[in-house]
């Protein structure tokens, strides 16, 4: 399903290279489950954003699904992060003057893969799945940090 194979990632400032991922090489397949752990600074954002198509590589391969994503296009990974990637920032990267309903809404109007009045609804069951059911009108300030999370796991799932 997910495979990287010798990864490297180097991040350039003014006065120095920072070497994140050396020679990377993983395997991951259908139905697994993968902690990936590790010190603050050791990498592990970058190798999800590398592995989600959202940053890319210095040199290496990865391939989802035998796609390889280091010969994509950024619409052609936009569309495999739309389909078949659900990504949760450490931040959770709400939309702030979006309500709860409308942030888990947002990827299931882009994609356009299922008919509009379906997508409230959708997006509602998504969301008292987290138990926030009764939330689904709160803005993000109007929530406490798990419920923001739980907003983003509905969203991950849309």
């Amino acid at each position: 399903m997910l495979s990287l194979r010798n990864v490297y990632k180097t991040y350039k400032n003014s006065e120095e290279e920072i070497h994140v991922l050396k020679n990377i090489n993983l395997e991951i397949e259908q139905g697994s489950f993968v902690a990936i752990m590790g010190p603050s600074g050791s990498g592990k954002s970058t190798l999800l954003g590398v592995a989600a198509g959202l940053d890319s590589i210095d040199s290496g391969e990865i391939f989802l699904d035998g796609e390889n994503l280091t010969q994509k296009t950024e619409d052609e990974l936009s569309e495999i992060r739309a389909n078949k990637i659900g990504f949760i920032f450490q931040n959770f990267q709400l939309i702030p003057n979006l309500t709860a309903l409308e942030n888990v809404a947002l990827p299931l109007i882009i994609s356009k893969k299922i008919p509009e009045k379906e997508i409230l609804e959708k997006a509602k069951f998504l969301l008292s799945k987290v138990g926030l059911g009764d939330r689904i009108y709160h803005f993000p300030k109007q929530l406490s940090g798990g419920e923001e999370q739980r907003v983003a796991i509905a969203r991950a799932f849309a």
